[in-house]
């Protein structure tokens, strides 16, 4: 919004030139990143009184480990103050023309208002039952969609370098040029709108300790911070994608300041949300968070790597289906308790403990995912 009401103006008064800094995506980058953080700093205490206020709090597991018996009851629905502080640089700091922006902005306030129900169904109930699973997910496939659908299958509102490779699969540590998979269409639709549910989903299934989804929900935001910019920069006339041999998409580039503003806003919200937490995230903000980094990895051309730099929520998920897997098949389980960062609580980790470990994990996967950029 800024960027629209305010960059054409130099155009007309030379004593405004200075508004030329608007045109850089870094620059817009910082201040969606600092405005997201200023948001969350102002208006976490009094959001934090209002949930008490209002008796909106964590909702826990019967059958969850004993040390969670004491966080219930600690407001909850934190995910509402970060789609706030997300959204609102974005809107702000971004080219709100540029149709990736757009696609997944939509899919995270779609995918916060899918959480949000499912937040208020169980502090309404007080259970852990929330929205029917069924019901999530096919409201997430629908905005999915929604989104996914627009942005590939309307090309004649997409830039054309996105058109030419929008079907096109690519590997990681494999030059895009040589080796990359054309799906079709119809295919490859489907396919990105499973990356983005199914990251959504693992997102909110990590989301189990203090801090522990937040940290490499910042990371994963960052690392694709780079990828966006990178795929859409040019340097002494030479695009860096073409240099690096990574997929070409200008307008890509715009996505750094919604990569921006996760940040910022993720970061306000761990000043909060660390051990002991006084607030928790709740469906509202993991879900949509989920649904963002889903999104960021289709545009970007990632949905592969994704799986790499999205390690632990990986990992975390596919706790939860060996686990349900083999309880059904043989009557076993596997682990403890899924996911699998409650199986080492109850091998007696402390939670910071496993929360930092998380967080190392997650910035290996960041720095070798990044790696890749230039190995292949």
């Amino acid at each position: 919004m800024i960027y629209e009401l305010f960059y054409p103006l130099k155009h007309h008064y030379p004593w405004l030139s200075w508004l030329n800094v608007l045109r850089y995506v870094p620059f817009r980058t910082i201040m969606a990143t600092i405005t997201a953080m200023l948001i969350t700093f102002v208006l976490a205490p009094w959001f934090i009184r209002e949930l008490k206020r209002k008796q909106i709090g964590q909702v826990v597991r019967k059958e969850g480990p004993e040390s969670h018996l004491v966080k219930a009851g600690t407001p909850t629905m934190g995910g509402a103050l970060i789609l706030l502080s997300l959204l609102v640089p974005t809107v702000l700091w971004a080219d709100l023309r540029n149709p990736f922006v757009l696609a997944t902005t939509a899919v995270t306030a779609g995918y916060g208002l899918i959480g949000y129900l499912d937040d208020y169904l169980k502090i309404k109930r007080r259970n852990t039952g929330g929205l029917p699973g069924r019901y999530k997910l096919l409201g997430q496939t629908l905005i999915g969609g929604a989104a996914v659908g627009y942005t590939f299958l309307l090309p004649e509102r997409m830039p054309a370098d996105w058109n030419a490779i929008r079907t096109h699969l690519a590997f990681p540590f494999v030059a895009f040029s040589k080796v990359s998979l054309d799906l079709p269409l119809w295919f490859y639709v489907g396919f990105a709108i499973f990356v983005v549910v199914a990251t959504s989903n693992a997102v909110n299934l990590t989301d189990g300790l203090d801090g522990l989804a937040i940290g490499p929900v910042m990371i994963n935001a960052g690392t694709y911070l780079i990828w966006a910019y990178v795929a859409g920069a040019t340097i002494a006339k030479l695009p860096l994608a073409d240099y690096l041999d990574i997929p070409k998409i200008a307008s890509a580039g715009e996505l750094s300041v919604y990569c921006g503003s996760v940040i910022g806003a993720g970061i306000g919200f761990l000043w909060y949300n660390t051990y002991p937490a006084q607030l928790f995230m709740g469906d509202v903000g993991a879900l949509a968070l989920g649904g963002g980094l889903g999104m960021l990895a289709v545009f970007t051309k990632n949905e592969v790597l994704s799986v790499l730099l999205g390690g632990i929520f990986f990992i975390e998920t596919l706790s939860v289906i060996t686990q349900v897997a083999s309880f059904k098949l043989t009557g076993r389980r596997v682990f403890l308790m899924a996911p699998i960062h409650h199986h080492y609580e109850k091998k007696g980790w402390a939670e910071p403990k496993i929360i930092v470990r998380f967080w190392i994990i997650s910035i290996l996967l960041a720095l070798v995912s990044l790696a890749s950029m230039k190995l292949r």
